[in-house]
């Protein structure tokens, strides 16, 4: 893949772990300068800066809770103050929260697993939009989830339905933002191996999750990255309101 162009920035909510940390270092090995975006694990995030930097390229790390209502505007301030521009952004910030079954889901949890994972993407790029309509360029990339497409495992309803609301997001905001040269785009990542299956998923419920997928294997972090590269530069420049499956078969359309 080529390089971005000089002064190129990238900023990816939800970078300090999994697949957001890879997306980081991808866009970053691209030439991007890159916002880390953390809610809580400062010390994952500097690690991630320090990466880059060590690699020569150039990061710094951004706290906000994206669960509340303001943090993203004041986020993206922020980066543009430091950066004085955003290019990319990369909506991948979310959580399961936890499992719960219909019965055990209150209307407070609800809300708050559509907070992170579905209101927050509306929510940056509101925020970055006026920016990257003044210059009539930008790539927006939704992480969404194989649980949009098949309502997920056990548990996971809640986060299922936010994820399928990102994906319609996605086409609603392409439909409106390309006329302004910014692409929004989705990637559905089935099966990964990231810190969210760890705490939420125990062995032998992913020993059966696997045994669905024809591939036969778990997902790396770093396949996403690439994909959510591709789909942030401009050899996807005619790639407009797609939800790109990634998942070893597990789904296929």
């Amino acid at each position: 893949m080529a390089s971005f162009a000089a002064g190129h920035v990238s900023l990816v909510t939800g970078s300090s772990t999994g697949i957001g940390a890879a997306t980081a270092l991808a866009l970053a090995s691209r030439g991007s300068v890159v916002g880390v975006h953390y809610n809580a694990s400062e010390a994952a995030a500097a690690d991630i800066v320090d990466r880059i930097r060590k690699a020569g390229g150039q990061a710094s790390a951004f706290q906000a809770d994206l669960s509340c209502a303001s943090s993203a505007g004041t986020l993206v301030g922020r980066v543009l103050e430091q950066f004085g521009r955003i290019d990319v952004l990369v909506n991948n910030a979310g959580s399961l929260v936890g499992r719960r079954t219909l019965l055990e889901i209150t209307d407070e949890f609800w809300r708050q697993v559509m907070d992170i994972n579905l209101d927050s993407v509306l929510r940056m790029t509101r925020a970055v939009a006026p920016e990257m309509m003044r210059r009539k360029s930008g790539s927006i990339v939704n992480v969404a989830s194989v649980a949009a497409r098949n309502g997920g495992s056990p548990g996971v309803m809640p986060y299922a339905a936010a994820k399928a609301a990102v994906v319609c997001l996605t086409k609603s905001l392409a439909k409106e933002l390309i006329a302004y040269g910014i692409r929004v785009n989705a990637v559905n990542p089935g099966i990964i191996q990231t810190p969210i299956h760890d705490k939420f998923t125990p062995p032998e419920r992913m020993e059966i999750l696997l045994k669905s997928v024809p591939q036969g294997r778990a997902g790396t972090v770093e396949e996403v990255a690439r994909l959510i590269s591709f789909l942030a530069a401009d050899e996807s420049s005619y790639i407009v309101g797609e939800s790109i499956e990634i998942n070893g078969g597990m789904w296929m359309e």
